[in-house]
């Protein structure tokens, strides 16, 4: 089921339940793409009626932000609950190496990728790096030959957003590959980067922690606040009004 959020229809799963969609995909080997999208993405999608048809048009649509969870309970419109690309790459990286699938690694300044590749690898034994690839390449001829030849059953993004997203439409009928969009993922892959430790992540400050160590981020995190008042402008717009039993 899809719940219409400013915009952007979310699957309205939990983490599990999506992991259980995405390995479908993964079994079915027709491809498929997976979008994890957090305030920014849905900010855009508002300003790009392309990139939201784009995105709309995911095989799979994730609430990756707290932000996105927030503007649905303004707008009545509850996700059971946030579900990052950080935390669902694990487990589909897990069930492809208990029947030796493989993964290519596509994005990241040069050597992040391989980097992220290796830990993979040692992390996951069974589980074939199928390929990696920095995201500063300037041809992708090349790329999409060795995707085709290599043949993942899982293809990791990390060019950001809006790029993996347009990347991902683009070649979702030529390739088999289920690709989904990982942002910065390959950094934490890789060892470069820290994430947020658990008890940050369950509270809903992980966005608080990636600004305290890169403060640079603020102009992301200013995104929260402005999707908070975009889902209290169309509550209001749509007329919905919060009788005296919802108070209690």
């Amino acid at each position: 089921m899809r719940t219409s959020i400013l915009g952007i229809c979310f699957d309205s799963v939990t983490l599990s339940q999506a992991a259980e969609a995405a390995d479908g995909l993964l079994l079915a080997g027709r491809g498929g793409t997976i979008v994890t999208a957090n305030p920014e993405i849905v900010l855009r999608c508002r300003e790009d009626e392309a990139y939201r048809s784009v995105v709309n048009a995911a095989d799979l649509v994730l609430a990756d932000g707290v932000g996105d969870l927030l503007a649905g309970r303004i707008l009545r419109t509850p996700l059971p609950e946030r579900v990052t690309g950080a935390d669902l790459t694990p487990l589909l990286l897990e069930r492809l190496a208990g029947r030796g699938g493989g993964v290519f690694l596509y994005g990241g300044k040069p050597g992040v990728a391989d980097r992220a590749g290796a830990r993979i690898a040692a992390a996951y034994p069974g589980l074939r790096i199928a390929g990696t690839e920095n995201g500063y390449i300037s041809r992708e001829t090349e790329l999409l030959r060795r995707l085709e030849e290599a043949k993942p059953d899982l293809l990791l993004l990390g060019l950001g957003a809006p790029r993996q997203e347009r990347w991902m439409a683009e070649h979702r009928e030529s390739l088999p590959s289920v690709m989904i969009g990982v942002g910065g993922l390959l950094d934490v892959l890789a060892g470069d980067l820290p994430r947020a430790p658990e008890r940050w992540r369950k509270a809903g400050l992980e966005w608080l922690f990636r600004l305290l160590r890169e403060p640079r981020q603020i102009r992301r995190v200013a995104m929260l606040p402005r999707i908070l008042v975009l889902a209290g402008a169309e509550r209001i717009k749509n007329g919905a009004r919060k009788g005296p039993a919802e108070d209690r």
